[in-house]
């Protein structure tokens, strides 16, 4: 079950903002057609309102790997009919070849070829082979509690690539605003679909490491990036979008392109434009554009949000400098100033090189928890979210802070006698993609 997002606002007092379903429903096709990067920074319209022979898919997507992204909203469908509809579009979708997806975007932009448009997007060629992938996104502003239980079983134990994204849409006299979740983490699904890559030969991914570029230039310097614990993307929305990927605890091998590797590191922070991101200098939260700096022109583009440089705070593992760079033959290397490493080859030379200490996260699950630690409870079929603050065992829910998860949990059910709280509250393991029992991780 997804969170619930409600709105108050309080420059006026406080007042509620109102919550509108019908609206969030006939707003949300033409929103995701124009910039769909609010459901995932990798990907880009290709068709909307393909012809199947079960329908019409609402919006057709690829990503830059070449695989197809089928979004379908649930409008005025009822719930159960909109999961078995999606399902259906995907059996249709998985047969389509490179020519296919060429002609469907004839139909979709007549302005230029598929060749064209994926050049602009993606800065690259399109793959020689498209469509080896499939993902199935079910967009709403809810669902019924049955079909919920279906994704998330079809997700958890076949590795089903199919999951659901929630929009509210929220207006306050001229404002409008939409907010966004999602009914299975993003990086949980993709463990799941990467326990059925493991039968079939493909790399899975193991939910924690991703890989980013570090393209040296005027704007930023490999030093700077070292001493003050960042890195960055900028000169287009294409270069910066996918640093959204980046979640705190997460764990980055950064790359320069044509030199090598450079660093290990675990992301502390999301992404932040220049003008917003603060470094200790002199021992005091300074604008990192006020400080002393190699990249001159790490702020020109500042006050433009599609071109500035945008960064990602950084606590590193360990770094080398550019004359010390990593590199061997059959290293993953990517365009993407961010996307996720699944080359098994890679994560394990560098964990070598590096002097990780462990290149499993399953293994090492403890070491790669950064705290605080988002928890879930349920009870009788709701499902409670909150705040793990350290190993101590102290958890803040609704705002309130608890010095045990199971004073936490009795709040939830005040009716048990005997509480456990620490199998009570489950966290998700990033090495397996389960919710686990928080016990877990006092060994």
């Amino acid at each position: 079950m997804p969170i619930k997002t409600e709105v108050w606002r309080i420059d006026k007092g406080l007042e509620k903002v109102a919550f509108s379903k019908m609206e969030a429903e006939k707003k949300l096709e033409s929103v995701l057609e124009q910039d769909v990067t609010i459901i995932d920074p990798e990907l880009m319209i290709i068709g909307r309102q393909v012809p199947t022979s079960f329908g019409f898919i609402d919006l057709l997507g690829i990503d830059s790997e070449g695989h197809l992204a089928v979004l379908e909203l649930k409008k005025n469908k009822t719930p159960r009919e909109v999961v078995a509809q999606t399902l259906d579009y995907a059996s249709w979708v998985k047969n389509l070849t490179y020519e296919d997806i060429v002609a469907i975007y004839a139909e979709y932009d007549t302005t230029q070829n598929f060749e064209e448009a994926f050049a602009e997007r993606f800065d690259s060629n399109p793959p020689e082979t498209l469509n080896e992938e499939q993902r199935l996104l079910i967009v709403a502003s809810e669902l019924d509690n049955s079909s919920e239980r279906i994704v998330n079983y079809l997700s958890s134990n076949f590795g089903v690539p199919i999951n659901a994204v929630f929009f509210q849409y929220f207006k306050d006299g001229q404002g409008e605003y939409l907010s966004r979740t999602w009914l299975i983490d993003p990086v949980q699904a993709e463990v799941h679909i990467g326990k059925i890559y493991r039968k079939s030969g493909k790399e899975p991914w193991n939910g924690t490491d991703y890989y980013v570029s570090f393209g040296e230039n005027p704007a930023r310097h490999w030093e700077d990036a070292v001493k003050y614990g960042f890195v960055s993307a900028g000169g287009g929305k294409w270069y910066s979008n996918t640093l959204s990927l980046l979640y705190p605890g997460a764990r980055i091998f950064v790359c320069i392109p044509k030199v090598g590797y450079v660093g290990v590191g675990i992301v502390k922070e999301e992404s932040k434009r220049v003008n917003e991101f603060k470094v200790e200098w002199s021992g005091v939260p300074t604008p990192i554009l006020k400080v002393p700096l190699k990249s001159l022109n790490m702020g020109v583009n500042a006050d433009d949000p599609d071109r500035s440089e945008y960064l990602v705070r950084v606590d590193w593992i360990a770094t080398k400098s550019i004359d010390h760079a990593v590199w061997e033959k059959g290293m993953f290397a990517n365009q993407n100033s961010a996307c996720k490493l699944r080359n098994k080859f890679t994560v394990e030379r560098l964990s070598e090189i590096f002097g990780l200490e462990n290149t499993n996260p399953e293994v090492s699950e403890q070491k790669a928890i950064e705290y605080p630690v988002r928890i879930k409870a349920q009870y009788k079929g709701e499902t409670f979210f909150a705040e793990l603050l350290n190993i101590e065992g102290n958890v803040r829910y609704e705002k309130k802070d608890y010095s045990t998860p199971s004073a936490a949990g009795k709040v939830i059910v005040p009716g048990w006698k005997a509480m456990n709280g620490w199998t009570f509250w489950r966290y998700l393991n990033p090495g397996s993609g389960e919710w686990e029992r928080i016990g877990k991780l006092r060994g």
